[in-house]
C-alpha cells in the first residue's frame, strides 16, 4: 500500500510539516510505504484553463498536459492508495501553492457530465490537515468551516473518501520577541505548542493509520 504526503506550508519542520510526516508515519506503522513532497521546493503553477484535460478525443483527456515539477507526483498519486494534503490557513484559505496543487490534481478528473463524474483511476482515501493560529471559535466565526467542507466535498466526489483534521490556536514562531506581533500572548502560544501539538500529532498519526486500515477514513 502507497501513502503519498503532501505538505503546502513553505516550512518543512513546523506545524503543518510535523501533521504531515506523523500521518505517514501512522500509515507506515500499519505496514504502508510512504513518500512525502514539500510544494514549495517545487516549480509548478495552478491550472491554466487550457481544457487539454477535456478535448474531445484528445491525447491528454484527463490528464494535465502542464511538463513541470508537479507532473510526476501526480502520476505518483494516480497510483496511491492514500493521499495526505497538509496547509496552514493564510487569510482565510490554504496557501497559493496547495490551492494550484489542488487544481492540478481534481480539474483533469472531473467530467463535466450530467451529472459531474470522475475519470480518476480508482478510490483512494484523503486526509485533509489543516493548521491555523485562530483558536476553534474564531475559525468558526470567520467561516472556515465552509472552506474544510468544501474541500472534503470536492475530494469525496472525484478521489473518494475524506477526512479533515484541523489544528487551531497555533504557535507562529519560535522566539515572538523578535517580530512585530503584539496579536498574541507568546507564553500562551509557547504553551500550545508544548502541551497541544503533541496531542495533535497523536490525531494525526491515528488519521494515517485509517487511512491504511479502512477504519473510518
Amino acid at each position: 500500500m502507497k501513502v503519498i504526503g503532501i505538505n503546502g506550508s513553505p516550512r518543512k519542520q513546523w506545524n503543518t510539516a510535523s501533521l504531515v510526516a506523523k500521518a505517514l508515519e501512522g500509515a507506515a506503522a500499519q505496514g504502508a510505504s510512504t513518500e512525502l513532497f514539500h510544494l514549495y521546493d517545487l516549480n509548478f503553477k495552478g491550472c491554466i484553463s487550457c481544457f487539454a484535460c477535456k478535448t474531445r478525443g484528445g491525447k491528454s483527456y484527463g490528464k494535465c498536459v502542464l511538463n513541470d515539477d508537479l507532473a510526476p507526483i501526480l502520476e505518483k498519486i494516480a497510483s496511491a492508495d492514500a493521499l495526505v494534503i497538509g496547509s496552514p490557513i493564510y487569510f482565510g484559505t490554504v496557501t497559493g501553492e496547495t490551492r494550484s496543487f489542488i487544481e492540478r490534481l481534481l480539474f483533469p478528473y472531473l467530467t463535466y457530465t450530467v451529472p459531474y463524474g470522475t475519470l480518476f483511476p480508482k478510490k483512494i482515501k484523503t486526509g485533509l490537515i489543516y493548521t491555523m493560529n485562530v483558536p476553534e471559535k474564531v475559525s468558526k466565526e470567520y467561516g472556515y468551516e465552509q472552506i474544510f467542507n468544501t474541500s472534503e466535498r470536492y475530494m469525496q466526489m472525484l478521489l473518494g473518501s475524506a477526512e479533515t483534521l484541523c489544528a487551531f490556536d497555533t504557535c507562529q514562531v519560535d522566539d515572538y520577541s523578535k517580530y512585530v506581533i503584539e496579536s498574541f500572548d507568546p507564553d500562551h502560544k509557547a504553551r500550545r505548542r508544548a502541551e497541544v501539538l503533541p496531542l495533535e500529532c497523536d490525531r494525526a498519526f491515528a488519521l494515517g493509520q485509517r487511512l491504511v486500515a479502512g477504519d473510518g477514513a
